[in-house]
């Protein structure tokens, strides 16, 4: 990034700062730490942080202040990994110069386990003026990897070429677009419901047959939700949610329409409709999984009988 565009975007910030209106940005009159800021706060987000700053002084004594470094517990992607570890600051520069009071910089995470896995970070930070003060207001630009648990391979796969729709419904829901987030789920989950209905017959097949045909007619139906209320029993134990049909548990959600919800109601729906469609997609994986293990051992317990 040049010179010349980093002082438009700190300028540009600082208009935020002060009074910007933007839809995109949300602020916040509840002080949070820094570690809370970066692990939890989506991006494009002005938020007060507590301890955004180390105060440091000069020998003369003179004030300076310097961006903090906290530790972050984030979700590790690495195969060794792969799990909620510790990341540690790694590089960026976070110092600010003597008399200023508000940078726009990169802080930089690694894994302390695998020592691979980096994150990044574009931030704007304001001290806020006050002598031997660790606060300020912090706005985040953006992250790398992206905001967010990562959606599980297996759920995009279901949707196929209109995995990148559903990626987008997920741009949305971690930038708090509830309208956009519950369209792009909502668009995607009825154009495949013949995808979501065969998974669901696949594993039936094998583990409770005789509902097989419901689920057959059921999916012939050209609505999603007409589909849905014709299965709120034909489900297999397996594949319930803490009791409930997942099937049922997604019909709830989409069935309220747009113009009867606030985003924030939308955002909402959002948020359900990928948490139970993720899980709906675990229990089908884990009941085939189970399935082949199960048919596995009684293939060996039969040879063994077999040959004794």
């Amino acid at each position: 990034m040049s010179d010349d565009t980093k002082k438009e975007t700190v300028s540009d910030v600082g208009t935020v700062a002060g009074a910007d209106e933007a839809a995109s940005t949300r602020r916040s009159s509840r002080e949070i730490t820094f570690a809370e800021f970066l692990e939890t706060t989506p991006p494009s987000q002005m938020m007060k942080v507590s301890d955004l700053f180390a105060v440091k002084r000069t020998t003369t004594r003179a004030i300076w202040y310097e961006i903090a470094s906290p530790e972050l517990k984030l979700h590790c992607e690495s195969d060794i990994c792969n799990g909620l570890r510790v990341f540690r600051f790694h590089g960026g520069d976070s110092r600010l110069p003597i008399g200023m009071l508000e940078k726009q910089t990169y802080l930089i995470f690694v894994c302390s386990n695998c020592r691979k896995s980096r994150k990044m970070y574009s931030l704007y930070a304001s001290h806020d003026a006050k002598e031997n003060s660790t606060a300020g207001n912090c706005y985040k630009f953006g992250e790398v990897p992206p905001f967010g648990t990562q959606t599980p391979n297996r759920v995009l796969r279901l949707f196929g070429t209109d995995a990148k729709v559903f990626l987008k419904g997920r741009q949305c829901e971690n930038h708090a677009l509830g309208v956009g987030a519950f369209s792009y789920y909502r668009r995607v989950v009825e154009s495949h419901k013949d995808q979501i209905f065969d998974e669901i017959i696949k594993v039936t097949r094998k583990i409770a047959p005789d509902i097989v045909a419901s689920l057959e007619t059921a999916k012939r139906e050209q609505q999603f939700l007409k589909a849905i209320e014709r299965v709120k029993d034909a489900i297999p134990q397996g594949l319930l949610i803490n009791g409930h049909n997942p099937l049922t548990l997604l019909h709830s959600a989409l069935s309220e329409g747009l113009h009867a919800q606030t985003d924030e109601q939308c955002l909402e729906a959002a948020h359900d409709i990928r948490v139970v469609l993720t899980a709906l997609v675990q229990r089908l994986n884990e009941a085939l999984r189970d399935e082949a293990e199960l048919n596995a051992s009684i293939e060996r317990l039969a040879r063994r009988k077999s040959s004794s």
